[in-house]
């Protein structure tokens, strides 16, 4: 009997293990802290383009809520210093907002324990300029050797953000603003 009761007490531990196992692998939290952000200005007398790979944030995995967020002042590129400038504080007041984020929650209740490629949309609040509004994204999440690997392309209008532009440079900057984020999280 006491041999038995060892066997027991064995196994129940081995499903124990293996149990909180497969349950803290769906609890896993994700974060990266370097994803890369483009954004793309595409009027009729100038492209503009800025960079940034300074992209922080996590993904919940068991509560399917994210938050991302990049300080705007991270942004590299642009056609010259002066233009850098001015978008630092002419338009996105770094100075007054130097954070954009994106906060929300996965409309889809894809595993993303699973290797696999995955078309995820993300419901949440886009936040630039000091003003937020609710967007819905459409992403690609490829799962591979535990790590999620995100892409994303969307538009934003600088107009829905109180972002003016002025009409000395109108025909130089666009109201609709292409962005492409690509990041790899890992688990926490």
């Amino acid at each position: 009997m006491h041999y038995r009761h060892k066997i027991s007490i064995t196994t129940l531990l081995v499903f124990l293990i293996t149990g909180l196992t497969v349950v803290g692998q769906n609890n896993a939290i994700f974060q990266t802290t370097n994803g890369l952000v483009t954004f793309r200005s595409e009027a009729p007398m100038e492209l503009i383009k800025g960079t940034s790979n300074q992209l922080v944030g996590f993904l919940d995995n068991n509560k399917r809520v994210f938050t991302f967020k990049i300080n705007v002042r991270t942004f590299e590129g642009f056609n010259s210093p002066l233009q850098r400038i001015h978008f630092h504080e002419n338009y996105v007041e770094a100075e007054k907002y130097p954070e954009a984020y994106f906060k929300g929650k996965l409309i889809e209740d894809q595993d993303l324990t699973q290797d696999g490629i995955y078309e995820i949309r993300a419901k949440g609040v886009f936040t630039l300029h000091g003003l937020s509004n609710e967007r819905i994204l459409k992403t690609e999440v490829t799962v591979k050797n535990k790590k999620l690997y995100i892409k994303a392309k969307f538009t934003i209008l600088l107009s829905d953000y109180n972002i003016p532009i002025p009409r000395v440079v109108y025909e130089k900057l666009t109201d609709e603003i292409k962005v492409e984020v690509n990041a790899i999280l890992q688990p926490r």
